[in-house]
């Protein structure tokens, strides 16, 4: 626990822990006050069709920025003082994200209604809200390609104060939307609401205008594409894969239990979504640049058990708190009409405590670049979640997809005990110390 205390003393990152936590407060707010609206305004059923337009978005802004984003960030910040090395990473990024977000966006227009059958089924006419995704498409990647520029430059205060303010804007527009025109409204402002986010990045970026000279064609280099290939498959691999497979369950619970039921089954998971913020942010914030730092399996091996340890017990906690308060969380979040949401919470916690388990260790795949441990993983976990969910469902209903996601993540757990069993339980040489 000290060594965790004296790491998050000492990293720069922590040294604005005060504006993210103001940062996490905001969004978790706003997902409440968001939830709630739909609940009152929507429905269950109108719930989970925004469930899936969500999941399809995030697919496609996944493919529309090809996963550049952390490898921009990580050469931007190494190459920061080299103006030619940088000016290849910026305009190499810039013109590819460019030509695929434009491709997109027409590929999604001119299809619109195959995308709406798809995501929401053919007796619902949403066609006209994948245009306008479309259409917004292009500033939410510009928007992401200012963001991992100045995340590159260490611009974290500047990234959480315009995050802040995108969540309290989004919010307005979104409660607005939900209000005036109900379910249509909630469509729209979920694929309008991060685009928008862009023009309010455009004045962190303001003072950093020489930056447009290095974007240039002339420096389109293939081996900076080299270079980002590989955080580019494993970003986009899971960003892509595991919403549509989130789409597949939900459309397969629609057809076979009830439209309301996938509504019930979406509140669930934004609930996990929010309480899961919390330990993410600490996973990504002291985990993943430690094990980056880390050389050996001895202080692997340290801490992850000093983690599980510290963090783990507190967690377990927290779980069970909402586990005897799940009638309760749900009136509140929602209304009397989610009530069948709280018989979904037990497999959830299960699930979600295990994949805490799993994820520590798993991030040593992103640390060390680990790629084709992470597919194959990630592969696994996904196809292990729909084929356990289309099992479950069948014999349990609802439940049964909150019973595959449990199931799955003791499975995955599983494996990447195995993949690091040496490292975790077996005897440490001197070379490994």
């Amino acid at each position: 626990m000290k060594r965790l205390l004296n790491y998050i003393n000492t990293n720069v990152l922590f040294k604005v822990a005060s504006l993210n936590s103001v940062s996490m407060i905001v969004k978790i707010i706003s997902g409440f006050l968001t939830s709630k609206a739909i609940a009152l305004y929507v429905g269950a059923e109108g719930m989970a069709l925004i469930g899936n337009l969500r999941n399809f978005l995030s697919s496609v802004q996944a493919l529309s920025i090809l996963g550049f984003y952390n490898g921009v960030v990580k050469y931007v910040a190494e190459f920061k003082e080299n103006m030619r090395e940088l000016s290849k990473i910026i305009s190499t990024v810039f013109y590819l994200g460019f030509i695929s977000t434009v491709l997109i966006s027409f590929f999604c227009y001119f299809n619109a209604e195959a995308i709406n059958n798809y995501v929401f089924s053919y007796y619902n006419d949403y066609a006209y809200v994948i245009k306008i995704m479309a259409i917004a498409l292009p500033f939410y990647a510009l928007n992401m390609f200012i963001f991992s520029i100045l995340n590159g430059f260490s611009r974290y205060k500047t990234l959480i104060v315009i995050n802040i303010i995108g969540q309290i804007f989004g919010l307005s527009i979104t409660l607005l939307l939900i209000y005036k025109e109900h379910i249509e409204g909630a469509l729209i402002s979920v694929v309008i609401a991060e685009s928008l986010l862009f023009f309010i990045s455009l004045v962190g970026i303001a003072n950093r205008r020489s930056l447009s000279s290095l974007i240039k064609v002339k420096n389109i280099n293939l081996q900076t594409l080299k270079k980002l290939s590989s955080f580019s498959v494993m970003a986009i691999f899971s960003a892509f894969l595991l919403p549509l497979v989130a789409i597949a369950i939900r459309n397969y619970i629609t057809d076979n239990v009830g439209l309301k039921e996938a509504g019930f089954w979406e509140a669930m998971n934004r609930i996990s979504h929010y309480y899961l913020m919390f330990v993410s942010s600490l996973l990504t914030l002291y985990i993943l640049p430690r094990f980056s730092e880390i050389d050996n399996k001895k202080e692997f091996r340290a801490e992850v058990f000093n983690f599980y340890k510290t963090i783990i017990p507190i967690f377990a906690v927290g779980l069970f708190l909402i586990y005897i308060s799940r009638k309760i969380i749900v009136l509140v979040v929602f209304s009397e009409e989610f009530n069948p949401v709280s018989e979904l919470f037990l497999w959830q916690l299960l699930g979600d405590f295990i994949k805490v388990l799993s994820i520590v260790i798993a991030y040593q795949f992103l640390a060390k670049k680990m790629f084709w441990h992470y597919i194959i993983t990630e592969a696994f976990s996904v196809a292990i979640l729909y084929a356990t969910s289309i099992y479950f469902i069948d014999i349990y209903g609802v439940k049964g997809a909150n019973i595959a996601h449990f199931v799955t993540y003791v499975l995955y757990y599983g494996l990447i005990l195995l993949i690091f069993s040496s490292s975790l339980f077996g005897v440490i040489s001197e070379d490994d110390s």
